[in-house]
């Protein structure tokens, strides 16, 4: 199902209120006007594990506009994918940002939603519900009175992927099997790729630095690579630089494209490498579902790996309560690279 028209903005009235949410992708026309809202705010690797969903949700929904509420950083992913009509930013006001409250309920009440998928679920999703008071559609969450309250994960084990499409099945959307990712793609031959690399992933968020793998470590292993005639390219956001200029300098081989690459890139990149290498961050899940050979370094402290493992056929784990004492000999015995073992290894 490909949506059909440009990705150029298209600015409405109510866009000049100073709120954050703006469409930033043609309607497609539909056999009627009626909305279907998904709210899904981020972070990245939620909402690639919420691809499988999406593309359900659009299937279920085939005549009806379908809108993607999310985060400002994760709108360019959101219109990249085939199934969504519109785009919409929430930067998530503060309390006392009233105008843009009184613009956000007023942008929700307005639209002739029929039905909302909340799979955020949080409780600034929930007070969305509530605020519209009078003209609620369906909603299909986690907040007392709305008409298709989701199963309650806090009881349940799985994976988070799992979950997701747990909770639209029992809005009564079937599953309708893995969505395609061809849209996931780009034409990097201006990266001048080498033939034989692996792909390092030295970031995350910088709340949570407990997450990353020591940057020595990183470039202890492309050095070990590098040994092995393996090339290594290391990507990230311009926030993740201070990690990767440390990394080169210790390891002076490595291939530094660091905040030069989108997300479909880094589907086209994970396409071609031997293999992924990182921590819990959302590159490691496109690598994953790609089918690049993946491994995830995971601390025990900050992620619980049942939830929130890569996904694809030959994505992998390891996890240690400190990622420091998680050894390079670990890391390098562990990564299976394309062409080798399919399956990556779990500790």
């Amino acid at each position: 199902m490909t949506r059909q028209g440009g990705n150029t903005s298209k600015y409405l009235p109510w866009q000049w209120c100073a709120f954050p949410l703006s469409v930033t992708s043609q309607p497609t026309p539909r056999l009627t006007p009626r909305s279907i809202l998904v709210i899904k705010l981020g972070a990245l690797g939620d909402l690639v594990q919420c691809l499988d969903a999406f593309y359900a949700i659009r299937c279920h929904h085939p005549d009806r506009r379908l809108i993607l509420l999310t985060a400002p950083p994760f709108a360019a992913f959101g219109q990249a994918m085939p199934w969504f009509d519109e785009i919409w930013r929430d930067t998530r006001p503060k309390i006392w940002q009233i105008n843009q409250w009184v613009a956000l309920i007023g942008r929700l009440r307005s639209e002739p939603l029929e039905r909302v998928y909340d799979l955020q679920s949080n409780q600034r999703t929930g007070l969305y519900f509530r605020l519209l008071a009078g003209k609620r559609p369906e909603w299909s969450g986690e907040v007392d009175g709305c008409s298709h309250p989701r199963p309650p994960f806090l009881s349940m084990t799985g994976h988070n992927h799992d979950r997701l499409l747990e909770h639209i099945r029992s809005a009564g959307v079937p599953e309708v099997g893995p969505a395609p990712l061809d849209w996931l793609d780009a034409d990097v031959s201006r990266l001048d790729l080498p033939a034989r690399f692996v792909v390092l992933v030295p970031g995350c968020s910088p709340l949570r630095p407990g997450k990353r793998w020591p940057t020595a470590y990183f470039a202890d292993l492309a050095n070990r690579l590098a040994r092995r005639g393996i090339a290594s390219v290391a990507i990230g956001t311009k926030a993740d630089q201070p990690q990767v200029a440390e990394i080169c300098a210790a390891a002076p081989g490595v291939i530094d494209l660091c905040g030069r690459t989108s997300l479909p890139d880094i589907g086209a990149i994970a396409r071609t490498a031997l293999g992924t290498v990182g921590n819990d961050t959302g590159p490691l899940f496109i690598a994953g579902i790609v089918g690049c050979p993946t491994l995830m370094l995971m601390s025990s402290k900050e992620t619980i790996a049942e939830r929130m493992a890569p996904l694809g056929p030959n994505a992998g784990w390891l996890q240690r309560q400190e990622l420091a004492d998680l050894t390079v000999g670990e890391v390098e015995a562990a990564l299976r690279l394309r062409n080798e073992s399919s399956q990556g290894a779990a500790a």
